[in-house]
């Protein structure tokens, strides 16, 4: 068969017998070819070069040297459900490192645009410095414990693939979201409750601290938020940090370090509102995004055009 006819016929074939090593070459090229991840077993000299070509290549530790040296992956027991561990672990790894990019790069990219937007209008900071250093290290430490982060059933079922629009996409989504209401919340504090300058820095370092809590827990899944639980070490570190971050205006020493003031009940009160008016717009923007993702992936994978 020609190189183009062996394309369009080798991934509706199951079985392949008593074919020499260049046909394997050939199989495994013709199936890379059609847009499918080839894996490839083998332990033998005639092997080696198919091990070299595939994605991956398998091979056993009783396997010849080359065939050893050709693999990117060696058993040691025989076992393939170590192989199955191994994928499963690889695309949680995967989910959670994408999930910490995303939350992170929209949190940032929110505060930056609120930033920019807030400091020419306003006669004061409307963060510190040492407020912005504190406020990064209270609401990174929860986002490390992502990695040990539950994955929802849909994220392993299936190859997960780096794709840097997608991640574009959502870090300008959500972090106008997030900018959205850091402008309501500036307008709330100056108009309506006439804050100054004090007053105002604890009231958006509280609820700068809060959404971003927030919305760890909103995007950390696909589905909605209440319905993935996190893992018991992401919800811990969560919640103390949430409990801290109210606190902190109320302990005396967080004047004279961070600049921070005792809120008012009214003003708690709205800082944990406004919180919760986010977490719900995100998950509407979540749900927009997540549409447009699913469409321009199926204008991608058309039916005529061979899976992964």
């Amino acid at each position: 068969m020609s190189a183009e006819a062996l394309r369009q016929r080798a991934p509706q074939v199951a079985v392949f017998a008593e074919i020499d090593p260049q046909q394997k070459e050939r199989i495994i090229r013709a199936l890379q070819q059609a847009g499918h991840a080839v894996g490839y077993m083998g332990d033998g000299i005639n092997d080696a070069p198919a091990l070299h070509l595939a994605d991956v290549g398998i091979s056993v530790d009783t396997a010849v040297d080359v065939a050893r040296e050709s693999a990117d992956i060696v058993l040691l027991k025989k076992d393939l459900a170590v192989l199955q561990q191994g994928v499963v672990d690889g695309r949680r790894t995967f989910s959670n490192t994408l999930k910490y990019i995303v939350i992170t790069t929209s949190a940032n990219f929110g505060n930056m645009v609120s930033m920019a937007l807030a400091t020419p209008l306003l006669p004061f900071l409307p963060l510190l410095p040492k407020q912005i250093l504190l406020n990064n290290f209270l609401s990174d430490m929860p986002s490390m414990a992502i990695s040990s982060d539950r994955v929802d059933p849909e994220h392993i079922a299936t190859p997960q693939r780096w794709n840097i629009r997608q991640v574009r996409r959502s870090m300008i989504a959500f972090g106008l979201v997030s900018s959205l209401f850091d402008l309501m919340t500036f307008t709330a504090l100056v108009y309506l409750a006439h804050a100054g300058a004090a007053v105002f820095q604890t009231a958006w370092f509280v609820v700068s601290l809060l959404t971003e809590l927030a919305v760890l827990f909103v995007l950390r899944t696909r589905r909605f938020a209440l319905r993935s639980r996190p893992s018991p070490l992401l919800l811990g570190s969560a919640l103390a940090i949430a409990a801290a971050a109210l606190a902190l205006p109320f302990v005396p020493l967080s004047r004279e370090a961070f600049g921070l003031v005792p809120l008012s009940p009214f003003l708690l009160a709205g800082t944990v509102g406004i919180t919760l008016a986010y977490a719900a717009a995100t998950e509407l923007a979540k749900r927009f995004v997540m549409r447009s993702r699913r469409s321009s992936h199926a204008a991608l994978h058309s039916p005529h055009t061979p899976q992964t």
